[in-house]
This record gives structure tokens, sequence and C-alpha cells, in this order.
């Protein structure tokens, strides 16, 4: 009698554990499903995630008008010294092109322009509290256009008095010690937007123009995670740069 207890008592016993097994199987299944789910509506999540840009844009006739805060512009089918940089998922930027100061630099970059060189190129240069930097189709600060052009800063006998503040835009270039005729004339192709004042620089890079809008995304392109060579971790790229002119309602 006792003997037949001991056996059902193990039965029991082990019906017990087969029954705590199973339910121990089935909750790690749901914990598993459910993880999957959190992950999948996380990524789809970040997928569909809106990008906030700084403008808007209204159709009055047959132009668009863009507007930034208070100011509005519309494309220019001819050449100008406002130029609006658009930078995919980020918005964008509008500067004023100085002439009188940098000439020839201004001819050159209105040339570039002119010629869609920088649509598709990346900010491969990005240092946050210093400057971001575009210009060079090999997306890594080595290339440039097929023409250099002269320095035209005070290190070069030029007089250039754009002072490298927040928003200015200079004219990348090769440096050396001690510097030469090559490359105080290197410059191409590669410009940077100053994020932060740097008046170390004046007198030795070419400032030829300052934004007039669009400093957060000069900010938030600034403060992307880059690699050990300042370049993105993701590529932020130039979708156009394009004439522009303020609109008069």
């Amino acid at each position: 009698m006792v003997l037949f207890m001991w056996k059902n008592l193990n039965l029991m016993t082990i019906n017990v554990m087969c029954d705590i097994i199973d339910l121990v199987m089935k909750v790690k299944k749901f914990i598993k499903i459910i993880i999957c789910m959190s992950l999948i509506f996380i990524l789809c999540s970040c997928g569909n995630e809106e990008v906030e840009l700084n403008y808007t844009t209204k159709k009055v006739g047959d132009e668009t008008v863009y507007t930034i805060k208070t100011k509005k512009y519309v494309v220019s089918d001819e050449a100008t010294n406002l130029v609006m940089i658009n930078v995919k998922d980020y918005g964008i930027m509008v500067a004023e092109l100085y002439p009188d100061k940098a000439p020839i630099t201004v001819e050159n970059f209105k040339n570039l322009i002119s010629s869609n060189f920088y649509s598709g190129l990346i900010f491969h240069r990005v240092i946050n509290g210093f400057v971001i930097q575009t210009g060079d189709p090999n997306g890594n600060g080595t290339g440039g256009s097929e023409k250099t052009i002269k320095g035209e800063f005070e290190a070069n006998g030029v007089k250039n008095d754009i002072s490298h503040v927040r928003g200015v835009l200079s004219m990348a270039r090769r440096g050396s010690d001690p510097e030469t005729e090559e490359t105080l004339n290197s410059a191409s192709s590669q410009f940077y937007i100053v994020q932060d004042d740097a008046t170390y620089l004046d007198g030795k890079y070419a400032g030829f123009g300052k934004l007039v809008s669009g400093y957060d995304v000069l900010d938030r392109i600034a403060s992307v995670e880059t690699n050990m060579n300042d370049k993105p971790l993701t590529d932020i790229v130039i979708e156009n740069v394009r004439f522009v002119k303020y609109y008069e309602e």
C-alpha cells in the first residue's frame, strides 16, 4: 500500500514538473514573441519618422516660395548673390555672397553652382564647434573641380576683410609649412561654413559669403556623430545649390 502511494506521488510529482516545464517554455516563447514585436515596432517607427525641416513652401503662380522664419525666397533663373543650399533631411541654408570682397572666389563658386557641381555631394568633414565642409566629389577631402583659383586673402597679397565668424562661407585649400605659391592658390570647389567664431583663420583663407538663413541646419549638421576622420557616420547629402532672390509680395 505504501509502495503504491509512493509510486502515485512520484507520478504526480513528475506530472507537476512536466506542467511547470511546459509553462516555462510557453512563457519563454511568449517573451520572445513580445521582444520580436517590440523590435519590429521600433524599426518601423524609425523608418517612418517624419523629418522636421526648417522651411515651408507655397506655390504662388509659377513660383515656389520658400519661407524660412520671416524670410521668403524664390529660385532665380539668373545668377544672384543669394544661394540656397538644400540638404537632404536637414533643410535649407541661404547665404549671401560678397563679390566685392572676393570676386574670383565668388565667380568660381557661381560657375560651379550653374553646372550643378554640388548636387549629390556630401559634407565630408564635420567638427562640432568649428566648421562643416563639403565640395569634394571623392567625399574624403582629396578631390575638387578641375580648376584651382587664386587665394583671396592677406597671406597671398590680397585684401579681404571678411572675418571667419559664425556663418561665414570660406574656401578650403591645401596647407603646408612653410606655405608655397601652389598651396596658397590651391582652392578649388571645397568650402566650409564656420559654426563658431574662428577668427584665427582670418588672412589665411578666403571668406566669400555668410549665411542669412538656416543657422539651425548648420548646428544640426555640426552635431552629428562622426568617425576619427571627422566624417559623419551617415552621409549628409546636398540635394542642390541654387540661386535665389528675396520674394516680394
